[in-house]
This record gives C-alpha cells, sequence and structure tokens, in this order.
C-alpha cells in the first residue's frame, strides 16, 4: 500500500506529525507497537492544558480525533525493516506487510535501562522519577534522592535539591571530587557513599531505601539518570547518522527534524535530549511541517 508519508511510533512526536500531515491533506499511515517510554507514569505534567491528564488518556483521545481525518490509517504493528526505493521508503511489518511511501518520520522512542536494584522496576514512574520538571513538583519539601548511574548524577543532584531536601546516594561508586563535594554541600545536597540494596514502599509508593550497612534511610522519591537505548535499529538500516547523546544513542536531524537520509525525519526522545511530552509533541509538528513542505516544494 502506497502512502504519502509513513509515521514509526503513535506517541506524542508521531501522533503530532501525523497531524500536520494530515491536514496537510497528505495520506499517512502510523505504526504503532503500543508501548510509549511513559506508560509507567499514571499522571503527566507541563503539558498545556492537560496538566495532570493520564498520557494514555491523552495518546487515545489523539488516535479518535485523527481517526476522523480521511487518507490516515492508524495501523497496531511493529515495523521490522525499511528501505529506500526508487521513488521513496518501503516500510515491512510484523504481520507480513510492506507500506511505501515518499517520505518517512521515525518517531518509535527510547527505552530507559533501569539500574538492577529490588523494588527499584515497579517504582518507575510512580516513585522512581526521571524528570523533576515532569514530576518534582509533586514530590516538592518531600526527602528526595538521586541514585548515582553516571558522572552527571552530581549535576542532577544539584538540580534536583531545587523541589526539596536531597541525598546523593552513591551505591558504592567513588566520592566526588572536592569542588563538586562543596558545590553540592553548598546546595544542601547530603552525600551517602554506601551501597544501595532495595527500595521499600507499598503500592508503588517509596518510603525508604535500604543501604548494604544495615541502615535504612526515608525516602518518598528517587530520582535517576538511567541510560537509554533505540527501541528500533530502523534509523541505522536506513543509514541515518547517530551520535551519543547525554544518556545514549540519538538521531542527527536539522532544525526542520530532517535526518542524514533525505526524505526521513526523526522526532522525539530519539532524536533530542532533555525529554519531555511537551517537546515530543513540539518536534513532531515541526517534522510533520517540514516533511509536507517538502511534499510541494521538494
Amino acid at each position: 500500500m502506497r502512502h504519502d508519508a509513513i509515521v514509526v511510533g503513535g506517541s506524542f512526536a508521531g501522533l503530532s506529525a501525523a497531524t500536520y500531515i494530515a491536514r496537510g491533506r497528505r495520506s499517512v499511515a502510523v505504526i504503532d507497537a503500543g508501548a510509549p517510554r511513559n506508560r509507567f507514569a499514571a499522571h503527566s505534567h507541563g503539558f498545556l492544558a492537560q496538566d495532570g491528564s493520564n498520557p494514555g488518556a491523552i495518546l487515545s483521545a489523539a488516535r479518535q480525533q485523527l481517526a476522523a481525518y480521511e487518507g490516515l490509517s492508524l495501523i497496531a504493528a511493529t515495523a521490522l525493516d525499511a528501505r529506500r526505493t526508487d521513488d521513496g521508503f518501503a516500510v515491512v511489518l510484523d504481520r507480513g506487510e510492506t507500506l511505501e511511501a515518499a517520505r518517512l518520520v521515525l518517531a518509535f522512542g527510547l527505552t530507559d535501562l533501569l539500574p538492577d536494584v529490588p523494588g527499584l522496576r515497579e517504582r518507575w514512574g510512580r516513585s522512581v522519577l526521571h524528570c523533576p520538571y515532569c514530576h518534582g513538583y509533586e514530590f516538592a519539601g518531600q526527602r528526595l534522592g538521586v541514585l548515582h548511574t553516571a558522572p552527571h548524577s552530581t549535576h542532577q543532584a544539584m538540580l534536583i535539591a531545587e523541589w526539596g531536601p536531597t541525598t546523593l546516594f552513591l551505591d558504592g561508586k567513588e566520592m566526588p571530587d572536592a569542588a563538586t563535594q562543596d558545590e553540592l554541600a553548598r546546595r544542601g545536597v547530603r552525600i551517602e557513599p554506601a551501597p544501595v540494596l532495595a527500595l521499600e514502599g507499598n503500592e508503588g509508593t517509596l518510603t525508604h531505601i535500604a543501604l548494604g550497612d544495615g541502615r535504612e534511610l526515608s525516602l518518598e522519591a528517587l530520582y535517576i539518570a538511567a541510560p537509554t537505548r533505540l527501541n528500533s535499529d530502523l534509523a541505522g538500516r536506513l543509514g541515518c547518522a547517530i551520535v551519543e547523546g547525554p544518556l545514549g544513542p540519538l538521531i542527527q536531524t536539522d532544525a526542520d527534524r530532517m535526518t542524514t537520509i533525505p526524505g526521513v525525519f526523526a522526532a522525539g526522545d530519539i532524536a533530542r535530549a532533555p525529554h519531555s511530552v511537551a517537546w515530543a509533541a513540539s518536534d513532531g509538528v515541526t517534522a510533520g511541517v517540514a516533511l509536507h513542505r517538502s511534499l510541494v516544494f521538494g
């Protein structure tokens, strides 16, 4: 089946791109595997007029609205392969179909690679968090922690301290240098060097963190800057340049969200850092408009 555009990924970036392509009266197929990155969070914050809404409910409403556009297809599937053709691109789905289009938007998202700490994974998106701008306000003034996962964790702890009393859990790693220790102290960040054994609490809440020396410290929220991986290898298969971002690989794009392969755009967390729902949607709009204009003037 032939379309003007194929969007791989149906979360905030992909659906935003598809909306603007469809409003440009072009046919577009959205391929979505149904596993958005923020599916673990019950609430999304900082997205205009949707503050505190369930992210799944926002996406569901967006899909319902998009279904009304002529020429728009929403396809529940996984894109297994993508290749260039003489007049565009072909995308192979896990259900055996091959779709073709003149243009392509990659918006398949990232996966967070969480530390293997007992009790951490089941609290991800609830009391174990990655972004204070998305989830900090709700824990303001409470006992906060940052788990050391990378050199920039010290910087993260300095930032988190804006929301409440913060402890940097080194988890047995090396102490920061003297200058960094002084800056952490100046910002009121306590350093806890002991290894972290487990997180404790009821039904996704966090009440204590168990340390390797037998102590338990009270805590309401723990922030981590987890490394990430791309959810698909489609960008590499197409020949798009991939660069190293602060937390993992990112697809290189220009200001219009065009990759290094003409006709292929990338939007959302896979093509930018830092991340948020609002940024993902904004990048999707940019990619959708640029893609449409490339069809008109290309």
